[in-house]
């Protein structure tokens, strides 16, 4: 797939406010400072599409984005409110959450998690909780430049061994770095492959 027009739609904090035309939506989220926007920018070939900050949680707002006229991409803001208490969570991540099981044009959740680290436990809980709620998601492991390949493949393999504990087969798992490009193609491919079955079953 080739991005020629991404354009920004509209923000809000519900879902019922979300465009209703029935396209398709791919929403990516992630721990704060984990490089979504700057992936979000280099899927699109737009440096300027989604803002990026170095203060964590720059996103507060379900974003829309029009791709190419014919689905939207999703920036939300980080998640964190997995089996924790009321006082603890965010406003934002009670709209996030009610997007997320409510919204019937949601297609996939790219769930970003940052190659640098072992596994985290919020990370692990969140996806987690998008298989309880039968949320379809996949998961990109971000900053791929930022470490060597070895230790990369000790990350992966240590979440696969912790997410295995949970899972009989795990989902669909993509590695990027917004710096080289890498994995850009792979990550829209997998979306023209869902719009494109989409539209055959129509």
């Amino acid at each position: 797939m080739i991005i020629k027009d991404a354009v920004f739609l509209v923000s809000n904090t519900d879902h019922h406010q979300c465009p209703d035309d029935g396209k398709p939506e791919y929403a990516f989220i992630g721990r704060s400072n984990v490089g979504k926007s700057s992936l979000i920018n280099m899927l699109t070939g737009n440096k300027k599409l989604a803002k990026t900050s170095s203060t964590p949680g720059k996103t507060q707002l379900i974003n829309h984005f029009e791709i190419n006229k014919d689905w939207y991409l999703v920036d939300l803001p980080g998640y964190g409110y997995a089996r924790v208490s009321k006082k603890e969570r965010a406003k934002f991540e009670i709209f996030i959450s009610e997007y997320l099981m409510n919204r019937k044009t949601l297609m996939n959740v790219f769930v970003l998690i940052d190659s640098r680290l072992e596994p985290q436990k919020i990370d692990v809980e969140f996806i987690n909780w998008c298989g309880e709620k039968q949320i379809p998601f996949s998961i990109v492991f971000t900053k791929i430049d930022k470490i060597s390949s070895s230790v990369l493949g000790k990350n992966l393999a240590k979440y696969k061994k912790e997410l295995m504990k949970y899972w009989d087969e795990i989902p669909p798992v993509y590695t990027s770095s917004s710096e080289s490009g890498f994995g850009k193609e792979k990550i829209l491919n997998y979306i023209d492959q869902i719009n494109i079955s989409l539209k055959q079953a129509q």
